[in-house]
């Protein structure tokens, strides 16, 4: 994400939120939907004129990113990421490939990936073994800007509570290495494996941070903050808030909404400074609690309201917080995403669209791996338009 304008930031009355958004794709045959293992240069290299620094390289091979420019307006945002998806799928149809945006890959094993040429890259493999080549997760990734950047760490010190609710919304990932987990946001869970990961630790003042990471540092065990990868984290590059904990979402108008709605929340506790200001070790642990009922449940999960103690289903939730946020909302020009995330409440994330799926196939005949396989190609057709497309199996499929 290229730097924020400055105008935003110290001259200007009016505070923008500015915000960018990074979404993470898997790299995929167009026939078969299963992973490339090994990158085509030729395919980033023609992808990569079209897109320019929008496009870039991931962890694994198997992946890559796209990141927009600083964006004021949702409808902008929509439109370059279904840009993108639509140069990405363009371009790869002349080398056979094609891009995959959930949270994991159904069928994909960590024994498959190989690590991008990267000096950064190879050491962290290095560092974390098994653990590295089992990051092939792919996340949906918003930068919102920060009136203060001296204030980000308070700031997300107090949006944690929400945390949950933006993962419940996001999930795509209910399958791994050809099993069906029994979770819907199952990245989350695997993404646990890696040291610094989670939510942020209770640090309450930018100091408190910045002592944390100079320790690490001083002790060589990390090279700067950008190994910290917690579900929410200040950016070392930007003056931003980087929420991280969402999964790639396969509908474009999904990952805009939940752009949205983390952007309004960020405003609302930046304008309402009592608001969490006293977020305990308990309420933290509750909200550890609604984080695995997300990624277990997800939209479909009941869950603890951290301030009253009651336990209340996802939708009651979610009105709850819209409701908090409306205002917000409405200063941020925002108000028409409020009935998609409505509608993701009620009919479900992708990770419903794709047991649905995969249950009807299995429940037809088809073998595991078959059916898996038809829900990658399904995965990677809905990811190239931007939006769900019918559930209908190819007629090679058996």
């Amino acid at each position: 994400m290229e730097t924020v304008v400055d105008k935003n930031l110290r001259g200007s009355q009016v505070m923008e939120y500015s915000f960018g958004i990074e979404e993470e794709y898997f790299v995929v045959g167009r026939r078969t939907g299963n992973i490339k293992a090994e990158l085509s240069q030729a395919f980033m290299k023609a992808a990569s004129k079209e897109l320019g620094s929008h496009l870039t390289k991931e962890l694994l091979q198997s992946q890559i990113e796209v990141v927009t420019h600083p964006l004021v307006d949702a409808e902008q945002a929509r439109q370059d990421l279904l840009l993108f998806r639509r140069t990405l799928a363009e371009v790869g149809q002349k080398y056979g490939i094609g891009i995959l945006a959930a949270g994991t890959h159904p069928l994909a094993r960590p024994d498959e990936h190989l690590t991008t040429n990267n000096r950064r890259y190879t050491k962290v493999i290095k560092e974390l073994g098994i653990v590295g080549l089992g990051n092939a997760l792919c996340g949906l990734h918003v930068h919102v800007e920060v009136p203060d950047p001296d204030r980000r760490v308070e700031i997300m010190h107090r949006l944690i509570p929400f945390l949950p609710i933006l993962l419940a919304l996001s999930t795509s990932s209910p399958c791994w290495a050809g099993v069906e987990t029994g979770l819907l946001g199952y990245r989350n869970a695997a993404n646990d494996a890696f040291p610094r990961s989670g939510f942020p630790e209770m640090f309450r003042s930018n100091a408190e941070y910045e002592e944390y990471v100079q320790a690490l540092t001083e002790a060589k065990i990390i090279a700067d903050s950008t190994y910290i990868w917690w579900a929410l984290r200040p950016s070392l590059r930007y003056p931003t808030l980087e929420l991280r904990i969402t999964d790639s979402c396969t509908a474009v108008d999904d990952a805009v909404a939940i752009a949205g709605l983390y952007r309004a929340l960020v405003r609302h506790v930046v304008e309402h400074p009592k608001l969490n200001a006293q977020f305990s070790a308990v309420a933290r642990a509750l909200t550890e609690e609604n984080r695995w009922r997300a990624q277990r449940y997800g939209t479909t999960g009941t869950y603890v309201d951290v301030a009253t103690r009651e336990a209340k289903p996802f939708r009651q939730m979610l009105d709850e917080t819209l409701d908090l946020v409306s205002a917000d909302l409405t200063a941020l020009g925002l108000d028409s995403e409020v009935a998609h995330l409505r509608r993701i409440a009620v009919n479900g994330t992708s990770a419903h669209r794709q047991l649905v799926f995969y249950r009807d196939l299995r429940k037809a005949g088809m073998p595991r791996v078959g059916a898996l396989k038809e829900v990658s190609c399904w995965l990677r057709n809905s990811t190239e338009v931007g939006s769900f497309v019918d559930n209908q199996p190819r007629v090679d499929a058996a």
